[in-house]
């Protein structure tokens, strides 16, 4: 099993590390009784266990140490391992899902970060799926997804059981170009940093194009 961070293709390598090891150490240190309760833990004897998008992750209860269960010997994305590690951190005892979905700019202090979210997630989703939107269909229902009444496609997707987003997009054509939205839920940061809501579309994007088998498109911020 894997006992050291992270996919080597990531950038800044060293920091990013340091910056896991460092969060692991912080999930080790929290109240987990509280935490096993709030969000409905599946536990054992060595381990506590939670789904993101349609995965399901070990941590380990003494080391702190995240894996994958279907893989352990896989190295885990950055995204990945800090939305985990934060959603124990930063969530309030009382975090509800309000049921309203709003676009990135409208999540609680996100908005200085929304030029940087269109250029990173937004317009390479729109670009990695143009013309693939049976391709994105299939991807997300494959993660769960829920269809909704929204663009060409448009899917409900749990990133964890108590975040819901969706995925809306629209195919381009001669007139325009494909185009995709991510929405949140209005008290996402309940439960997340405003930054790690980044992370987390990182992550659906990354996931969105492995369940679509379009293993020519970059990641973003890889």
């Amino acid at each position: 099993m894997r006992t050291s961070f992270l996919n080597g293709e990531e950038k800044n390598t060293d920091n990013y590390i340091m910056l896991c090891e460092k969060w692991r150490k912080i999930y080790r240190d929290l109240e987990h009784d509280v935490l096993e309760r709030q969000f409905g833990l599946e536990c054992d004897e060595e381990a506590r266990y939670i789904t993101y998008f349609h995965e399901k992750y070990r941590l380990d209860k003494e080391s702190g140490m995240l894996t994958l269960v279907s893989d352990p010997d896989r190295e885990l994305g950055f995204h990945t391992v800090m939305t985990i590690y934060h959603l124990f951190y930063y969530s309030k005892p009382e975090a509800r899902v309000s049921g309203e979905f709003v676009p990135f700019r409208q999540v609680k202090r996100a908005a200085p970060f929304d030029g940087a979210f269109r250029r990173n997630i937004l317009e390479p989703l729109a670009k990695a799926f143009d013309g693939q939107a049976e391709a994105l269909r299939r991807a997300c229902i494959a993660l769960g997804g829920e269809a909704v009444s929204q663009g060409d496609v448009g899917y409900r997707i749990l990133a964890f059981d108590c975040m819901p987003l969706v995925v809306v997009f629209w195919d381009g054509d001669e007139e325009f170009p494909a185009q995709a939205n991510i929405l949140f839920d209005g008290d996402i940061t309940d439960f997340l940093h405003e930054e790690t809501v980044v992370c987390v579309a990182a992550d659906l994007f990354r996931r969105l194009v492995e369940e679509a088998g379009l293993s020519d498109v970059k990641r973003p911020f890889a």
